[in-house]
């Protein structure tokens, strides 16, 4: 087989850097191809790994679920029933018992103005261990009431305040009295 060279008719072609330059760009797909590859075996890992632990987590959400079942059925027998409320009543008066007095009055001494009385307060505590006051307040006029609402807005001891009602002086009381409502941030 004799194969025509003829320089004349066909010239050099300089096919070098083309062929570098394909070969590069064929290594650097294959090397994407294979960093794609291993990025999908990796998220399927993870993936796997990500079940694995939803499966576990529902078993142990499904076995605390079945214990809380047990434990409810146990508290609705009517021998736990009477326990269950003698520990309920108790602990709502360790609650009680567990606001502190002298800090209360100091709170509202730093907001009070002082041509504002406190006629009487009643402190609850409720179920997120919040304290709820309702204060009657007294003063000669509107406005030092007005101020001691701002006051306890204001301050970050007391939610924002509430006016349940306002009664105007009258002969037996020379003051005007306010029933106030607040949430106040002692931590029980």
């Amino acid at each position: 087989m004799k194969f025509p060279i003829n320089l004349a008719s066909e010239p050099f072609r300089r096919n070098r850097a083309m062929i570098v330059a394909s070969s590069v760009l064929a290594g650097i797909l294959v090397l994407t191809l294979s960093l794609l590859i291993l990025l999908i075996v990796n998220e399927r890992h993870q993936k796997r790994d990500v079940r694995e632990a939803t499966a576990q987590a529902e078993a142990q959400l499904a076995r605390l679920a079945s214990e809380q079942s047990a434990l409810e059925a146990t508290m609705r027998k009517t021998e736990n029933a009477d326990v269950l409320e003698r520990s309920v009543f108790l602990n709502t008066l360790i609650a009680r018992k567990g606001i502190s007095w002298t800090r209360l009055f100091g709170d509202l001494e730093s907001v009070m103005p002082h041509s504002v009385r406190l006629v009487a307060i009643r402190p609850q505590a409720d179920p997120k261990n919040g304290i709820q006051l309702e204060m009657t307040v007294g003063s000669q006029s509107v406005e030092p009431v007005v101020d001691l609402l701002k006051r306890m807005e204001g301050s970050g001891i007391f939610s924002v305040p509430s006016v349940n009602n306002c009664l105007p002086p009258s002969q037996s009381e020379p003051l005007y009295r306010c029933r106030v409502s607040v949430t106040y941030a002692q931590k029980l």
